[in-house]
């Protein structure tokens, strides 16, 4: 399927350290020889993910996902192996030859590229039509919601009329049916009947970062109902993955972002560009996505939350907070008051009082502080206790304890409860919550973590030993491969998936005495988060050839004992034998039991 030279991957790969890469995505903190983050492929508290620098492989001990720099990017965005060759080859600056495909994914590619035309055809069409003097309630509405010139402009603005507009302007440039109805703007009657989907409603192209339009939204004009229609998701649109005005934020800050404003609607993010706050982006939706939270993290330093007031925006900024806080964001939640969003906010008290307002944002503790003394009354004893508890338990969650401290002190002197009391609860919580290890349970839990899914008929032993042989193999190929593969045949691999790689190597390192990329080698992705894990765990070899040695008196005991059971069993069950071969057979037994004897 991908028509790349290994040389183009491997110069794409070495382009793209997988440190640089990942930290796009993840916080990252070095920790010996690695670097580990929160997994942002599963929820958890502490983290399990790690990046080698050294082997370039990034693997979670949590969820057992792992790779290399082209596995992280399909598994993060979504997409394929060609899709992530081409977005680590551009972000490399590396130019790619022009690629085959099998006839599906041509048909599909050329499907994209017609639809992402027709958008913005569309985008365009729908834009000249507002200014036309037919269009005179669309041009109303925006006088109405004092949306100037240049905003019109910037977000592409249109209008969709009563009739078949657009449908005959795009047949006019010889479209296709079939990409016409993939872009969602035209619908098809039960009859075969074409007709445009959107009428008479305000348009608002959605584009994504790269400015290509990939949807679109239609406010009516009046009352009526639906107010908002909506493209769904296609082959060019899925919702969860964009956020809207992102590529207007951009251009105006000359690419560098270092806050970023997320409202519930587009036409919110409209109204608050109007009035000079471009740093604006819309959810495209009320709940923020994990996808739409990499997007953020990716682009800017800080977010601040201004979903709207109701329970629904309360709740949108809750899960925000929780995506958000896991992928290491500095997040603000803003505050406005006089207003039910900050688009009333903002046409009510005027942009600098709203500038104020984000300036003023607060932070997730104080945030939840806040909401937690509007259910209780600090008059009330009890309810101090109860206040005090859970105040613990928040502060508790902080890691730096300068930021800790900071609160302590905030909160002692807003709420006239000692230092001494809350950081006495706090740290009751810290120490609880510490678990204490052993070595031997944590040898025992990274054991059990690499052997996630694993034939649990094998003996931990076995399946250690042909990890260890993988380990070797790979990172000591011209020690180990020639001692290995004379004593280790296939048959002796207990693990199906370890057979799968042993054969792999053996094939690689005789082919090309190099196994660096084996984890390339394989598309099954049980098999190269499995390899990963491998690769990342820490088997502890002070001594390379002891450990080669050892490997070498397992497999030559596993060859002898095989054979030392053939020949018991020729002799037992074979009545054709003459004397010669019988005694032959004895004194070959006899060896192999010395020989048996003496691999310790």
């Amino acid at each position: 399927m991908i028509r790349y030279t290994p040389e183009l991957l491997e110069e794409i790969k070495n382009r793209n350290d997988i440190v640089d890469v990942v930290s796009q995505y993840v916080i990252l903190k070095r920790k010996g020889r690695n670097y580990f983050g929160l997994c942002p492929f599963h929820n958890e508290k502490s983290p399990s993910f790690s990046v080698s620098p050294e082997k370039q492989i990034f693997h979670c001990f949590g969820c057992n996902v792992g790779g290399n720099v082209f596995h992280f990017i399909m598994k993060i965005e979504n997409i394929s192996f060609f899709e992530s060759v081409k977005m680590l080859a551009n972000r490399a600056g590396i130019e790619l030859p022009q690629e085959e495909m099998n006839p599906l994914e041509e048909k599909r590619e050329r499907l994209k590229e017609e639809v992402y035309k027709i958008n913005q055809d569309a985008a365009i069409f729908y834009h000249e039509q507002l200014y036309k003097p037919e269009s005179k309630a669309a041009q109303n509405y925006v006088k109405k919601r004092q949306l100037g010139n240049n905003t019109l402009k910037s977000f592409l603005i249109g209008y969709a009329g009563n009739n078949n507009e657009l449908l005959n302007y795009l047949k006019s440039k010889n479209y296709n049916t079939e990409a016409l109805l993939e872009s969602n703007l035209i619908g098809k009657t039960q009859d075969g009947r074409l007709y445009d989907k959107f009428r008479n409603r305000l348009m608002i192209p959605i584009l994504d970062v790269r400015n290509k339009v990939i949807a679109f939204g239609g406010r009516v004009l009046d009352d009526s109902k639906p107010k908002y229609i909506n493209s769904p998701e296609g082959i060019v649109y899925s919702k969860g993955r964009n956020l809207f005005g992102l590529n207007v934020a951009r251009k105006n800050s000359n690419g560098v972002l270092k806050r970023l404003l997320i409202v519930e609607g587009y036409m919110d993010a409209i109204s608050l560009y109007q009035r000079g706050i471009t740093n604006v982006v819309a959810s495209l939706g009320t709940a923020l996505t994990d996808n739409q939270g990499r997007l953020l993290r990716r682009n800017c330093e800080q977010v601040i939350l201004g979903y709207d007031a109701d329970g629904a925006g309360q709740a949108a900024i809750m899960r925000g907070i929780g995506i958000l806080q896991s992928m290491g964001v500095d997040i603000r939640i803003l505050q406005i008051s006089g207003a039910k969003d900050p688009d009333e906010f903002v046409i009510k008290y005027g942009p600098e009082k709203f500038k104020k307002c984000m300036d003023n944002a607060i932070s997730v503790v104080e945030y939840q502080v806040k909401n937690l003394k509007k259910s209780l009354d600090l008059n009330n004893t009890s309810d101090k206790v109860k206040f005090l508890n859970e105040i613990a338990n928040i502060l508790s969650k902080i890691d730096n304890s300068m930021e800790r401290e900071v609160y302590i002190d905030k909160i002692s002197n807003s709420y006239q409860i000692s230092k001494e009391a809350i950081y006495a609860e706090v740290n009751k919580r810290i120490f609880k919550n510490r678990p204490i290890v052993s070595k031997k349970t944590l040898e025992n839990t990274n054991i059990n973590i690499i052997n996630a899914n694993n034939n649990k008929t094998i003996d931990e032993a076995t399946l250690r030993r042909e990890r260890m042989l993988i380990y070797l193999l790979i990172n000591y190929t011209e020690q180990s491969y020639g001692r290995i593969s004379k004593v280790c045949d296939l048959k002796y691999i207990k693990d199906e998936r370890n057979k799968i790689i042993i054969e792999k190597l053996y094939e690689e390192i005789k082919e090309s005495n190099n196994c660096e990329n084996i984890i390339e080698q394989f598309d099954d992705e049980n098999i190269i988060n499995y390899l990963s894990g491998i690769l990342a765990y820490d088997f502890e070899i002070n001594d390379v050839e002891k450990a080669i040695v050892d490997i070498e008196k397992a497999y030559l005991r596993e060859s002898k004992i095989d054979r030392r059971n053939f020949i018991i069993h020729e002799l037992e069950n074979n009545k054709g034998l003459d004397e010669t071969q019988k005694q032959n057979l004895e004194k070959e037994l006899n060896n192999v039991m010395i020989e048996l004897t003496k691999i310790k």
